[in-house]
């Protein structure tokens, strides 16, 4: 946990203190170093979340049950996870060669990663056996109508590409670079809606995975890279350094044992069967360790009306606590800015640039302070909601009318007996609105927290996304949509109870 620090005049405001002392009560969700724990992490894709559960069960089997070992799931992309191994927050997870070396380290020379690798803590295992490299893929009836066997062909083409894909130094800009494809030929899309998009017949070519089981399950047509432009994305696993032995030998073990036709098999029990990721991990870690005799069994599945109370648990944590910091830190800002015009301009200024960066961004650029996980949600969320309640807590107060205003100032009342007194209780319908509205918002704003680790209801919604799930994503949905109700519907009684 970094340690923030206040300028002095800061620290004279309540809502200065609030701001600052943030992390200091978010101490207890941080999660410190264990020999006895071990995490993985994953991608938001589906072979990404396979290999973090096998990584998590090869532990677990390797020391017998000895260590509790978890598995943070659908983390997003790249940089998240990266920046979440080099910061603690997990152990380990699977990257992919070319990624490492030209989106990680782009324009270090391969032979000095290594290096670079032990200085940030890290270690990284040999390949894990299977090449799983960027492919360029479409339809049999696209293929067949324009003739398009390789890259060069697609000139004319639209390309739906999945979001990191479009910024990544290894992807759409070195083929905008080597084939001459034009910038805005292509949209950014969650790498499994690419292939509904390209089904539908929304876009032409999508990038794929060249293990992914898609490609054979609608008879898609992979393209050739005729530059050979691509470099090979041969799996791996990356660790920290500081792990126990035992758990980086359990690590390495696993080098070499996972062949490209077992990873496509994997893949395809996953999207086409609907086979749970810690299923999958199961069975092919006992079928490599079954001959030591060391296959522990699978821990239960954990039900659905379970999983439900637990995310929706998670996800009322977030918000109560962010909610909570807001009012703290708003209605004292509402209240300054409402009787210092000059400083409440500032105050609503600097409020409403805050939200307008966009959610996904805010909680991303949480992750180098803060890590990733709960913390860095809360505190997202906590930023979110101070516009709606400064904004009414200033527009109540500055609004009310104005022979109220002058009769106060001529029974000679103080401003701050006027605020308790008078501005305050005439102005609560306004600011209860406001922090209704945040409350709302957050509910919503909360399920983006399942893309940095937070859980909460987004978790079901992410992974029902990934696997085209209605029943998934309805159980995150729901219960977030009758969250929002339920808030409504409480702040409304609170405000009928104090305006009577």
């Amino acid at each position: 946990m970094n340690t923030w620090t206040c300028r002095r005049r800061a620290v004279s405001q309540p809502w200065a203190v609030a701001v600052c002392a943030l992390p200091l009560f978010l101490l207890p969700a941080c999660r410190h170093a264990d020999s006895n724990t071990f995490t993985s992490g994953s991608k938001a894709f589906t072979e990404n979340v396979t290999l973090g559960e096998i990584l998590a069960t090869q532990v677990r089997q390797s020391t017998g049950g000895a260590v509790t070992t978890a598995h943070r799931a659908e983390l997003g992309g790249t940089r998240i996870l990266w920046e979440a191994l080099v910061q603690g927050e997990i152990d380990a997870y699977v990257e992919y060669s070319g990624t490492l070396e030209q989106e990680i380290f782009a324009g270090v020379p391969p032979d000095s990663l290594p290096g670079r690798l032990a200085a940030l803590g890290v270690g990284r295992t040999a390949a894990l056996g299977f090449n799983n490299t960027y492919v360029l893929g479409t339809t049999q009836e696209f293929a067949e109508r324009t003739g398009a066997r390789a890259l060069s062909h697609l000139q004319s083409a639209r390309f739906g590409l999945t979001n990191e894909f479009m910024d990544r130094a290894d992807g759409w800009p070195m083929l905008v670079r080597h084939y001459g494809f034009d910038p805005a030929a292509a949209r950014g899309l969650q790498h499994d809606l690419a292939y509904r998009a390209l089904l539908a017949g929304d876009v032409d070519v999508v990038d794929l995975y060249s293990t992914d089981a898609e490609i054979q399950q609608y008879n898609l047509v992979t393209l050739q890279d005729d530059k050979e432009v691509f470099p090979r994305y041969d799996a791996l696993i990356l660790y920290r350094l500081d792990l126990p032995h035992e758990q980086k030998e359990a690590l390495h073990a696993l080098e070499g044992t996972i062949a490209e036709s077992t990873m496509v098999a994997m893949n395809a029990a996953a999207r086409v069967d609907g086979e749970p990721p810690a299923r999958i991990a199961h069975d092919f870690v006992a079928l490599l360790d079954g001959a030591a005799g060391r296959v522990l069994p699978m821990p239960r599945a954990e039900s659905r009306l379970s999983r439900m109370g637990r995310h929706t648990a998670d996800h009322l944590v977030l918000v109560a606590i962010s909610l909570g910091l807001a009012m703290l830190a708003a209605l004292p800002l509402g209240i300054w800015a409402a009787i210092r015009p000059g400083a409440g301009r500032i105050i609503l200024g600097l409020v409403g640039v805050m939200y307008t960066i966009p959610a996904l961004a805010m909680l991303v650029f949480m992750i180098p302070l803060l890590g990733i996980g709960t913390v860095p949600a809360i505190v997202a969320l906590f930023l979110y909601s101070l516009l709606p309640i400064v904004r009414n807590t200033h527009a109540g107060i500055a609004g009310l009318d104005g022979p109220l205003r002058e009769s106060a100032a001529a029974l000679g009342l103080s401003t701050w007996f006027r605020l308790r007194h008078i501005d305050i209780p005439l102005a609560i319908p306004t600011i209860l609105a406001g922090v209704k509205t945040a409350a709302v918002i957050n509910i919503g704003t909360a399920t983006l927290g399942a893309l940095i680790g937070a859980g909460g209801l987004g978790q079901p919604i992410v992974t029902g996304i990934r696997l085209g799930d209605t029943a998934l994503i309805l159980e995150g949905a729901v219960p977030a949509a009758l969250l929002a109700v339920a808030a409504q519907g409480a702040f409304g009684v609170v405000e009928r109870l104090l305006t009577r």
